[in-house]
């Protein structure tokens, strides 16, 4: 019986093994580095993929006796459910969109602004402590930022409200009133957040070549010039990273800053998707049903990523892949 293999496929054959035991024999080298990835690939594996799992409970009815594989399949029930029987799904997930809105529109911004301001600042000194003043109430949790915000915002004790009083107007229930209690959520988490999220702009301030302001100040640019004509499209490909993750994370509204500072009397604006899924899913023990929701909130921030990186290569931009 006559071969059927040429010259040429035995050749490429070969190449492709000899490749193959030169990237093994690479592989081989750094062995040791590769076990010091270990301990990642670990935590993805449990904290991040394991939890995956669980995904099919939204399509179960679960039963904590038969656990998650033994639970009946109940199909796309629970979604039915959600979005033409239950009466609070809309109303939370408005409360979510609005509140993440208010972040991005109001906090996207911020940490960019007092980037560049820190970066006009020319005392070396003065910079370390501005920076580590805005970086301190990063580190603090939303349990005991939540309790210095009451005390500092109560309407009998609070040191603001007696400012206000001062100046011969009524004291503001900050975290009771409906109408205040929005623009207190994203006031303090700007707050909280922005001296944090000025270091991946610094860093790319740092990256500019003063080659450029050299030239600008030749040509007689002011430094509002500067800022609008070499600094700030300098890092634009930075900040429309940091806007691609952002917009991920639309449906994330804060749920520890809320848990902390919410109360019956505001439910009405500030229950949002995370909060529902702890109060039914942990208290109820609905646990189907809210993975539902956070199955529904994954898939719709996954699409936002997707066509925020769209837009942002169709403007030109780089996107994420």
């Amino acid at each position: 019986m006559t071969s059927l293999v040429t010259p040429e496929g035995k050749a490429r054959t070969g190449r492709s093994t000899s490749k193959i035991a030169a990237v093994w024999k690479e592989y081989k080298k750094c062995r040791y580095l590769f076990l010091l990835l270990t301990p990642v690939l670990i935590w993805y594996a449990v904290f991040a993929y394991s939890p995956l799992y669980g995904i099919q409970l939204a399509f179960k009815d679960f039963r904590i006796m038969d656990g998650i594989w033994g639970s009946p399949w109940a199909g796309l029930k629970h979604f039915k459910f959600l979005f033409l029987q239950s009466p609070d799904f809309f109303k939370i997930l408005g409360n979510t969109l609005v509140i993440s809105i208010y972040h991005i529109v109001f906090g996207f911004p911020a940490p960019i602004i007092l980037a560049l301001m820190i970066n006009e600042i020319r005392s070396s000194k003065f910079k370390k402590v501005a920076q580590s003043l805005t970086y301190l109430p990063h580190f603090f949790s939303w349990v005991i930022l939540g309790g210095i915000l009451i005390t500092l915002l109560s309407p009998s004790t609070g040191v603001v409200n007696y400012l206000i009083t001062l100046v011969g107007l009524e004291p503001i229930y900050f975290l009771g009133d409906p109408n205040y209690f929005r623009f207190t959520l994203v006031t303090s988490a700007i707050w909280k957040e922005v001296g944090w999220g000025t270091i991946i702009y610094l860093a790319a301030l740092t990256g500019i070549s003063p080659d450029l302001y050299e030239a600008a100040v030749m040509d007689g640019a002011n430094r509002w010039k500067q800022t609008l004509r070499i600094t700030l499209p300098s890092i634009l490909p930075v900040i429309v990273l940091m806007l691609i993750l952002r917009m991920g994370g639309i449906l994330d509204a804060g749920f520890d800053q809320i848990l902390n500072l919410y109360s019956p009397a505001t439910y009405e604006v500030a229950d949002i998707l995370d909060t529902y899924v702890y109060r039914v899913g942990l208290q109820n023990f609905q646990f189907s049903l809210t993975t539902a929701v956070g199955l529904f909130k994954n898939v719709i921030a996954f699409m936002l990523v997707l066509f925020t990186n769209y837009i942002s290569k169709k403007l030109g931009q780089d996107g994420l892949f």
